[in-house]
């Protein structure tokens, strides 16, 4: 059974920075290093917002307008592990973030998606 585990998230003041992991294990197709990724956010009362994505190899990432400049998504994968440096962050960064397999298109109930990590920027 795949499984995507985020970890990392936590309370930060605005201007702040926290680091996003994301473990994958279990997969039977393939592994973890075939499979582009993606971080997705979901913020109370909206709808999910894709953030960024990076293939399968990690030589090509992309990010939404929103956050390009400050995250920046790595991976490594002998470690199976998908990564997101958050810089600069600001109050409307707060947000579940969830890391899933994909590109910008993902979207819930298709591909493999972790459980979440709460981000909350507040000072």
């Amino acid at each position: 059974e795949v499984q995507l585990v985020e970890s990392g998230g936590g309370l930060v003041q605005p201007g702040g920075s926290l680091r996003l992991s994301c473990a994958g294990s279990g997969f039977t197709f393939g592994s973890f290093g075939y499979y582009d990724m993606s971080w997705v956010r979901q913020a109370p009362g909206k709808g999910p917002e894709w953030v960024s994505t990076i293939n399968s190899g990690g030589g090509s990432t992309y990010y939404a307008d929103s956050v390009k400049g400050r995250f920046t998504i790595s991976r490594d994968n002998a470690k199976n592990t998908l990564y997101l440096q958050m810089n600069s962050l600001k109050p409307e960064d707060t947000a579940v973030y969830y890391c899933a397999t994909g590109g910008p298109e993902v979207v819930p109930g298709e591909g493999y998606w972790g459980q979440g990590t709460q981000v909350t920027v507040s000072s």
